[in-house]
């Protein structure tokens, strides 16, 4: 059983709905955990009530949004377990997508959730991360150190580049949309770990990956744990996930990779 944790609401649908498809389409038992165990659903703005003229830029794109709609008719999506009802010793791994909105912070601050995937990423299963996602594996605390289970490793996840031109774009009408935290994700995530060259921030100029071209996505793989910077990455990560789902059990020793154009 692989679990998605997802906040009460505003979730990035694409993050969520192309990893859980690429599971899905290959066989495996894709469950989801929210905090009360109530149906969660994704950032509305995203999904529909979009960005006045940026909208072509900023939302969810077609093929994306029509998966979104297939997850939300998924049996296990309308009957959600509540984060303290995940049993780690049951999981074959966990997936934590991301989202601007501020009904992420009921995932990220979650006492309960930061606990279960220091648990999960301790054990050595396969997890994977994106966008705001990466900021619950920097807040999951190693109990032997005290430290951020992501000490020692290498990561990407929102760039500050990607934060913040979107935030200036829209920040007249939208405010702090895109500002979850006063600290931009990567300022927080870079803060977690042994040195800050872990922290690897892809191409600079990001370009949207598609489900025939996930070459153009870019992910960074330590060991058992796999990350991404955006929605534009997501293709590229469902792949990766899945391999290192598939390869879990016979590749316990750890390494590093890097993937994108």
């Amino acid at each position: 059983m692989i679990v998605f944790l997802l906040p009460s609401s505003g979730y990035d649908p694409t993050e969520a709905a192309v990893p859980w498809a690429a599971l899905r389409d290959a066989g495996y038992d894709v469950r989801f955990a929210t905090p009360d165990g109530r149906v969660a659903l994704a950032d509305r703005r995203l999904t529909d009530i979009g960005f006045s003229w940026l909208s072509p830029w900023l939302m969810t794109r077609r093929a994306e949004l029509a998966t979104y709609r297939e997850l939300t008719e998924d049996p296990c999506f309308r009957a959600p377990l509540s984060y303290t009802e995940v049993d780690p010793a049951q999981l074959t791994g966990l997936f934590v997508p991301g989202g601007h909105a501020q009904g992420m912070r009921t995932l990220l601050e979650d006492t309960a959730a930061q606990r279960l995937f220091a648990r999960v990423f301790l054990l050595g299963l396969p997890v994977g991360a994106v966008c705001h996602g990466v900021l619950l594996a920097a807040r999951a605390k190693d109990p032997t150190t005290g430290r951020s289970v992501l000490h020692g490793r290498r990561t990407t996840a929102l760039t500050s580049l990607l934060e913040l031109t979107a935030w200036n774009l829209t920040r007249l009408w939208l405010g702090r949309y895109y500002r979850t935290y006063p600290a931009t994700v990567q300022a927080e995530v870079t803060a977690a770990l042994a040195d800050p060259t872990h922290f690897l921030t892809g191409p600079s100029l990001p370009v949207r990956d598609t489900a025939t071209r996930p070459d153009r996505g870019f992910t960074v793989r330590d060991g058992n744990y796999v990350s991404a910077r955006w929605p534009g990455d997501c293709h590229r990560l469902a792949a990766d996930y899945l391999a290192l789902v598939r390869s879990h059990r016979g590749s316990p020793a750890r390494s590093t990779t890097e993937s994108g154009a």
